[in-house]
């Protein structure tokens, strides 16, 4: 219900306006409608049992060997009642992989979005460089790949609208992807306690045209790529000394590494997406390449994490053709 303005709405649900939010609506319903009948069926049974067992009742209280112990009843309310919970488990196991899964090969033209949560804001970098703070800009039908971590505390990456929601974790990358349906401005939250003015962390998602989305683009200033900025900071921070093309010191070669296997010096294998270049970077002797000496130093809070997101950008370009990872 809405006043005169306009202004002040009585939502019983938010708006759907992802291509998985009418997946999300749709079991969600599923299972307050299972729940409900079962409720009602529990209710049911009370209601005939408290009226034909009331006190004063002729009806006959003694017992049955049935009435105790019945092995084919208890199969018979057993079997439905565990089908039931591993088909909604299956269906909402299957539509988090899709929601959390990265991009197929066919979903190239995906946006990558770095995210960082801070006490108390949302910080956005676009792939050209553009920043935002609080406010993240996309356009309508095109699917949107978010590379998020914190800064401090965890946090939680909370749009309603698109039924999305990821912690954001210090020291870790977790991802989070969607494709709007809508034209429209969206609340975002942060849907996990991170400190006193955590009700205050909140912004929105602007879906646009990707007409009126690329004029966006044209008019913003772009101080430089992720990539860029990551190259910049690779030289500045030394890296390019050992794994340069010219370095003298014997390192891993960095240059289509990206989304490969590396052996360990443990004997195990990892593979090297975002999280284990930040790991490499932060904590170098959590995994040592096998055949290599453990001498990097560590960069701990030495590099903040936007330009951690930067140096891995920059790193994971120079893999030519990309790979299904994180």
């Amino acid at each position: 219900m809405a006043d005169a303005d306009d202004r002040w709405q009585l939502l019983l649900f938010p708006e759907s306006a992802s291509s998985v939010s009418g997946q999300v609506d749709t079991l969600f319903w599923a299972m307050v409608v299972a729940c409900g009948l079962v409720v009602a069926l529990v209710f049911t049974v009370l209601l005939v049992f408290g009226i034909r067992y009331r006190r004063g009742s002729p009806a006959s209280r003694r017992g049955s060997p049935l009435l105790y112990h019945n092995r084919w009843l208890e199969i018979g309310w057993s079997i439905p009642v565990l089908a039931a919970f591993l088909f909604f488990f299956a269906w909402g196991a299957l539509l988090y992989v899709e929601i959390l899964d990265p991009p197929t090969p066919e979903d190239g033209d995906a946006r990558r979005v770095n995210v960082i949560g801070k006490q108390w804001m949302w910080k956005f970098q676009h792939p050209e460089g553009i920043r935002e703070i609080n406010t993240l800009h996309v356009a309508v039908g095109q699917t949107v790949r978010l590379r998020m971590t914190s800064q401090d505390v965890i946090h939680s990456f909370f749009v309603p609208a698109f039924r999305i929601k990821q912690d954001v974790l210090p020291q870790t990358y977790t991802r989070l992807q969607f494709a709007p349906t809508k034209v429209g401005r969206f609340d975002l939250y942060c849907a996990e306690y991170c400190g006193l003015s955590h009700s205050g962390m909140v912004g929105e998602v602007v879906v646009m045209p990707p007409s009126e989305f690329q004029d966006w683009l044209a008019r913003r200033d772009r101080p430089g790529t992720p990539q860029q900025d990551g190259e910049r900071l690779f030289r500045q921070y030394g890296c390019s000394g050992c794994h340069g093309e010219a370095s003298s010191v014997r390192a891993p070669d960095l240059a289509g590494l990206y989304g490969k296997p590396v052996p360990l010096e443990s004997g195990g294998t990892v593979t090297a997406d975002a999280q284990y270049l930040r790991d490499s970077i932060v904590f170098p002797s959590k995994h040592v390449v096998a055949g290599y000496e453990p001498i990097m130093p560590s960069f701990k809070d030495q590099i903040s994490e936007e330009d951690l997101l930067k140096l891995t950008a920059y790193i994971q370009s120079l893999t030519p053709e990309e790979p299904d990872a994180p």
